[in-house]
Formats: structure tokens, sequence, C-alpha cells
């Protein structure tokens, strides 16, 4: 008897469980996709205000120029292949 009532109380948590999802699922994935609409709206008028006219250039990083010329690389070794 303590077999058919697990089986009874599991088969009542796992519909619950389902029916829960089919409620809850819908909203959040609406609410996602409007956080993710407003974030598209807000970056494309971010971009709106940043244009600029049409063929100019704008560098938003330019990184620092080296002072000496030293080869972070090494020496080149030329080397060549013996076969024997």
């Amino acid at each position: 008897m303590a077999i058919v009532k697990f089986i009874f109380i599991a088969i009542l948590v796992l519909w619950l469980i389902r029916m829960l999802i089919r409620l809850i699922l819908p909203m959040l994935f609406s609410n996602l996709a409007s956080k993710m609409q407003q974030q598209a709206s807000g970056q494309s008028q971010q971009q709106q205000r940043r244009s600029e006219p049409e063929g100019s250039i704008s560098i938003d990083y330019m990184p620092p120029k080296q002072t000496g010329k030293t080869d972070k690389l090494g020496d080149f070794v030329d080397y060549e292949e013996v076969k024997k």
C-alpha cells in the first residue's frame, strides 16, 4: 500500500509542477523579451545621438606610443635543417 501512496503523491507533485511551469514560463519569457526590446531600443537611440556625418572617422581608443625601439620578441636566429 505504501508503494501505491508514493506513486500517487509523486504523480500529483509532478502534475502540479507541470501546471506551474505552464503558467510561469510564459510570463518569464514575456518579461525577458520586453527587457531585450528595451535594451535594443536604448542602444539604437544611443547610436542615433552619436551618429556623425557620413564619411567622418572617429577613433575611440589609441594605444600609447612606444618611446624606445626595443624588440619584445627577441632576436631572430637563422638555422639550417641538417638531413642525415
